[in-house]
């Protein structure tokens, strides 16, 4: 299998072979779903299109808590089926389809009563780990284990002494969601898909009461194409019922958006061996290892205000503070935040009042001939909701079509990365790279390492680290333009990297950069990397003001500040 690179030229193509002869499927929506959906897609044999209306997982699937894991509140709830299904994808992920993207993590749970509460939580996780071994892929992690008062703090010594009179540490596992996406769009381009970001749906094509097509605007240069397809997947998220309202029908279901906000600090802000999951009167609260930093999270509140860009407000943030502060010895102040990023969960609709309590399973429609709808679930699950979606799609079309395989399909990157890992001392002598930076760029490109490496061999000053991110290489910025389809400066410091959450100017040291790394890859002039870099600039302003708002309405207001996307 070649390995596909989606640069400029690639994403022009791709656009133009799509308004050519009829796809079997065209999906909407390039977020984990719908990335998932076109490589099950394209992989079963079909004549796939993916096309996302801003950049890869520019919405909720580049702001989540960045876990991959079972749920283990879900078995307080008895929801058993979706545990024992996301616990099965937990394992495939770590061992057989993205072992250099999804990485085991450890969670400590404070006990904060004798006897009962360590019989009652114990039982709880040692249903986890057998559900995870009984799947037929949980053995990739440890099993749990009780800890004393006394071992838990030396395992987390950040923690208050009466803040816990006991511990139990369990696995799940983590991974970076945006590169996540990106790399599954790369697969599915890699297998024969074509795909094109900025490519932004803006109606329809019916015949009678049919779905034939969709009409395609590029949102670079203002072009529309016609795109025809015998089914159309809608896989967009919280905007799913915007994409139905395209076509005046109602949908089957509703999909209603839950905000989650999280905060980024330093390592150093929290004494810490492992991560920590705490109860919240709602919900759960983690802290995330997260490289050189921590991300503490998540907020569970409705959001029915621009879907975009939602904006975190001083009072999610205090609320966040406060409750991890409830057991941390020495606390966190606002000064300790380098980073704040807010997302939404497509829920569905309908069960509860109370977001936290809306399902997270699944639905996949058929409202219209030649339209299918997928939307809910989880992150963890996305391969068998697009599983769903593919089946669901195929029904309608008058041809055989294989079974689901992507079970059985690595994301591209994943080949090799074990015989590289074992190598990348060889590696570091080779390139003159220190193995820890080996060890980094195999730990988020995998076996694609090596192109990335060959950029260096060109040009050795992409081998030098950005000046104001230094876990980042230069040639990092420019791979992200010719292989990883970024087009702005907002997709390299968001998305392609984590600058933008990782660093306390939130990017804007970097901005200059970095944008100038892009511009030859782009064909970007003078003009157009002053546009990129005061965009940027204002987004951060922008979401700085929102994050000293009170509340949702005054935060979104502020956000709204900053346009959207440069005009090329």
């Amino acid at each position: 299998m070649k390995t596909a690179t989606l640069g400029p030229a690639q994403r022009t193509e791709a656009l133009a072979r799509m308004a050519q002869p009829e796809l079997d499927v065209l999906v909407v929506g390039g977020g984990v779903v719908g990335a998932g959906t076109a490589l099950d897609a394209v992989t079963r044999g079909l004549a796939t299109g993916l096309v996302e209306a801003r950049d890869w997982a520019s919405g909720t699937s580049s702001r989540s808590s960045k876990l991959i894991h079972g749920g283990l509140r879900y078995l307080e709830m008895l929801d058993f089926a979706l545990v024992r299904e996301a616990l099965k994808e937990r394992g495939l992920l770590l061992g057989r389809l993205a072992p250099h993207l999804v990485k085991p993590v450890p969670f400590l749970y404070p006990l904060q009563h004798k006897g009962w509460e360590r019989w009652y939580a114990g039982s709880g996780v040692a249903l986890y780990d057998g559900m995870s071994v009984s799947s037929g892929h949980g053995r990739g992690l440890p099993v749990h284990r009780h800890l004393s008062h006394k071992r838990a703090l030396q395992v987390a010594p950040c923690l208050k002494k009466d803040a816990l009179v006991g511990a139990l540490q369990y696995y799940d596992a983590q991974m970076d969601d945006a590169r996540y996406v990106a790399t599954i769009v790369r697969t599915a381009a890699a297998y024969g898909a074509h795909v094109a970001n900025r490519a932004r749906v803006v109606g329809f094509l019916r015949e009678g009461e049919r779905v034939v097509g969709a009409r395609v605007q590029d949102v670079e240069t203002g072009d529309e194409y016609e795109i025809r397809a015998q089914q159309i997947v809608n896989a967009t998220g919280v905007w799913t019922d915007d994409t139905q309202a395209l076509i005046g029908e109602r949908g089957q279901f509703h999909v209603r958006a839950s905000k989650g906000i999280h905060l980024v600090v330093p390592k150093d802000r929290i004494h810490s061996t492992t991560g920590l999951i705490l109860r919240t009167e709602k919900s759960v609260l983690f802290v995330i290892p997260w490289g050189r930093h921590w991300i503490v999270g998540t907020t569970d509140t409705g959001w029915d205000l621009d879907k975009a860009h939602p904006a975190a407000s001083s009072a999610d943030i205090d609320y966040l503070l406060e409750h991890v502060n409830s057991v941390l010895a020495v606390p966190l102040t606002r000064d300790d935040v380098e980073g704040v990023y807010a997302g939404l969960r497509p829920l569905l609709a309908g069960e509860s009042d109370a977001t936290s309590k809306l399902s997270r399973e699944h639905t996949v429609a058929h409202p219209v001939p030649g339209l299918v709808v997928v939307a809910g679930g989880k992150y963890t699950t996305y391969r068998v909701m697009a599983k769903d979606a593919v089946d669901e799609a195929v029904h309608a079309l008058d041809q055989r079509v294989a079974e689901c395989v992507t079970e059985d399909v690595p994301l591209v990157g994943a080949e090799g990365y074990k015989a590289l890992w074992n190598a990348r001392a060889r590696i570091a002598a080779r390139t003159g790279l220190h193995v820890a930076r080996i060890e980094h760029l195999l730990n988020r490109y995998g076996s694609l390492t090596e192109e990335l490496l060959e950029l260096v061999v060109a040009d050795p000053s992409l081998g030098e680290p950005l000046a104001a991110a230094d876990d980042y290489l230069r040639a990092e910025a420019v791979y992200a333009c010719t292989h990883e389809g970024a087009r702005h400066l907002d997709d390299v410091l968001t998305r392609r990297t984590r600058i933008s959450i990782e660093t306390f100017d939130r990017g804007t040291r970097s901005a200059r950069e970095v944008a100038e790394l892009m511009a030859p890859a782009l064909g970007w002039d003078k003009g157009q990397i002053e546009k990129e870099i005061a965009h940027y600039q204002k987004r951060v302003e922008a979401e700085r003001e929102s994050q000293r708002q009170p509340d949702d309405l005054t935060a979104d207001a502020a956000r709204l500040g900053a346009p959207d996307i440069v005009p090329l």
